[in-house]
């Protein structure tokens, strides 16, 4: 990720014990808080854009800030990730995420997470050549690799469990009312 302006707190590498506690500490405040107002478990996210140089793009979400951009050979100047690069990115951080909850809720190891998006992608719509295809991602694999004491097993019943409960892979996977208006 291209960073617009250093961030306070980069993130640091944080033992078992510490990843247990703060992921157990987390579940239990969400749990409490959803029990005590059903409304709490209703989030809503707001990020903007800004145009920027060719087809760049000047992100802010909350305090951060961040550039999209795409190669030269999508008209852009390449200093960053692209949006689909993103969309990728985006589907295994909330994979790591995951795996590391229900990892602790199940009560399995991980020592070691490694996650690889790949899509497929073709452009003849996105350019107007073919309007038949889809513009977005016709297929998307994804590769986990784990390491840790537990079983084969249990590490492929703990990426089953990720798969039912990840947000963004939920939103490859599924539509999404879209809507969108001219401000």
């Amino acid at each position: 990720m291209t960073l617009i302006q250093d961030q306070s707190s980069p993130i640091a590498d944080v033992s078992a014990q510490a990843r247990a506690e703060r992921l157990t500490a987390a579940g239990t405040a969400w749990n409490e808080r959803i029990a005590a107002d059903s409304r709490a478990a209703q989030l809503t996210y707001s990020v903007t854009g800004r145009g920027i140089g060719a087809v760049g793009t000047e992100i802010r979400a909350g305090k951060h800030r961040f550039l999209v951009d795409e190669p030269g050979a999508l008209a852009g100047d390449d200093a960053a990730a692209s949006p689909v690069e993103y969309a990728l990115g985006a589907l295994v951080s909330c994979q790591v995420v995951v795996f590391r909850l229900y990892a602790q809720a199940l009560g399995l190891t991980i020592d070691e997470i490694e996650i690889t998006a790949e899509g497929d992608l073709d452009v003849r719509k996105l350019f107007g050549i073919d309007e038949s295809g889809r513009a977005g991602f016709h297929d998307v694999r994804v590769k986990v690799d784990i390491t840790g004491p537990d079983s084969a097993e249990q590490y492929e019943n703990l990426r089953q469990v990720v798969d039912a409960h990840c947000p963004v892979l939920d939103l490859f996977a599924n539509p999404v009312p879209t809507s969108g208006a001219l401000a």
